[in-house]
């Protein structure tokens, strides 16, 4: 059997691959050179042949170009015997292409490296395609319900509703990352740690040197939330008692009561021979008595030993009686009334004096903090909610939407919003400083107005008042 294969390979040292011909025949260059008559490494430019294949013998039979000769068409035949190297025959051969064919292919490529190389930095970059992920943006949220609401993993309200819209609109995506109160929320996007803080933050001086904000989307104010049932407890009656001087009034008339238990107790034990004999069965008798005029007016039955002089002094000890009782009935009663009309929290005026639960690191405890107000910090509504039906607290201040929509959804908690609007504010979303999305944020946020969508989805929380 007789096996036959034409090639044409350069084996050269000067080539960039000199053994283009060791996959198909088994052979490297220096056996080719030693089987070649002795012919010099640098004469070896092209080889073209035949390789045929004998039983168990291989036979490399090559036309070599003459190095002394000028016209490349002088060449020397030389047949090599392979059997000594006995590689095993690969069947599947590679393609059969000169290094001369990848040169020019080669130093392209080391052309178009350096004039990559030339290019600035600036340019490559701007050649290079911004990736996806860059437009996933970090959403810091603060849960403030019906602006930012969670239910499970996911988050909606007014907020997040009006966000996801322009967003939308400019190509972001969102993941959204939760922090505990305003104040954290405006430090991380300070810092940068978020793109974009989503809530209803309000818009101040103080965080506008920290942050950006995008155009207002939202009017609002603040409001006091307090128990419906705020009336006057007995530590409050016993204080109004003592500012107004009847709790004085009141120890003399103890001090009187008691002088008139040891007179009657004398009185008896003198001329009523029915009297107790024991001291302390007879002012017990005499404490009674005394108590039953000066608390009820009447007297009990008690004999008379003095004819119409006697029942003219008990008259008169009635009528003393009686004006004690209308004393202590009237001032009491003054004081409950003063109390029930000034004890309620019907504004801010009556919050000095007064335990405010209010938001850490918000407009709230701003406010409060310059009015003097004795604060105490609370992270959520609800755990406001909790704090002023436990007495904790004895009002919550806080942004007037908020504490309107928790008592509209909440009405069996017993808590109401009182008082007018005050310190008025605007809503915006917070970014950090420079960023490149509070202009186009506020584009859509002014558009959306203009068409009515804004007010749609204020509508869709609020109602239509």
């Amino acid at each position: 059997m007789i096996f036959c294969r034409a090639f044409h390979a350069d084996v050269s040292t000067k080539a960039k691959e000199p053994y283009n011909i060791l996959p198909m025949v088994g052979i490297d260059l220096p056996t080719l050179q030693r089987q070649s008559r002795g012919r010099r490494k640098n004469d070896f430019q092209v080889v073209r042949g035949l390789y045929r294949r004998r039983g168990n013998r291989r036979i490399l039979t090559m036309a070599l170009p003459r190095a002394d000769t000028d016209d490349g068409g002088s060449t020397i035949e030389a047949e090599i015997d392979l059997a000594k190297r006995p590689k095993p025959f690969r069947q599947t051969e590679p393609p059969l292409m000169t290094c001369r064919l990848f040169l020019p292919a080669f130093r392209s490529l080391i052309l178009l490296v350096a004039l990559l190389g030339c290019i600035p930095a600036s340019a490559q970059q701007a050649m290079v395609p911004e990736p996806d992920n860059d437009r996933v943006k970090t959403v810091g949220v603060y849960v403030h319900p019906p602006f930012v609401t969670k239910s499970g993993d996911s988050y909606g309200g007014m907020a997040i509703d009006l966000w996801e819209l322009a967003a939308g609109r400019i190509g972001i995506a969102s993941r959204y990352v939760e922090y505990e109160n305003i104040g954290e929320l405006v430090n991380a996007t300070a810092s940068g740690a978020v793109d974009i803080a989503v809530s209803n933050m309000t818009v101040t001086r103080e965080r506008a040197e920290r942050i950006d904000f995008t155009h207002p989307w939202f009017d609002a104010g603040q409001r006091i939330l307090v128990r419906q049932d705020g009336g006057a407890s007995a530590g409050d009656l016993l204080r109004g008692l003592n500012e107004s001087g009847h709790l004085q009034t009141y120890a003399g008339i103890g001090i009187l009561i008691l002088l008139a238990t040891i007179l009657v107790t004398l009185f008896d034990r003198k001329f009523d021979q029915d009297a107790p004999k024991r001291w302390r069965d007879g002012i017990a008798e005499s404490f009674y008595t005394v108590m039953s005029v000066a608390t009820s007016g009447k007297a009990p039955w008690r004999k008379n030993l003095f004819g119409w002089v006697g029942r003219i002094w008990q008259g008169l000890w009635l009528v003393c009686g009686i004006a004690v009782l209308a004393y202590v009935t009237s001032s009491a009663t003054s004081v409950m009334t003063a109390l029930t009309l000034t004890n309620q929290i019907n504004s801010v005026a009556d919050l000095p004096g007064r335990v405010v639960g209010v938001q850490p690191g918000s407009v709230s405890e701003d406010y409060a903090r310059q009015a003097g107000l004795n604060t105490r910090p609370v992270q959520h509504i609800e755990e406001a909610a909790d704090a002023l039906a436990d007495g904790a607290v004895d009002a919550v201040l806080g942004d007037a939407p908020v504490l309107e929509y928790y008592t509209h959804n909440n009405p069996g908690r017993g808590l109401t919003v009182v008082g007018p609007i005050f310190a008025p504010d605007k809503y915006a979303f917070g970014l950090p400083n420079d960023s490149a999305l509070t202009r186009p944020l506020s584009v859509e946020i002014i558009g959306l107005h203009e068409s009515g969508r804004l007010e749609e989805i204020r509508t869709r929380y609020f109602g239509n008042e």
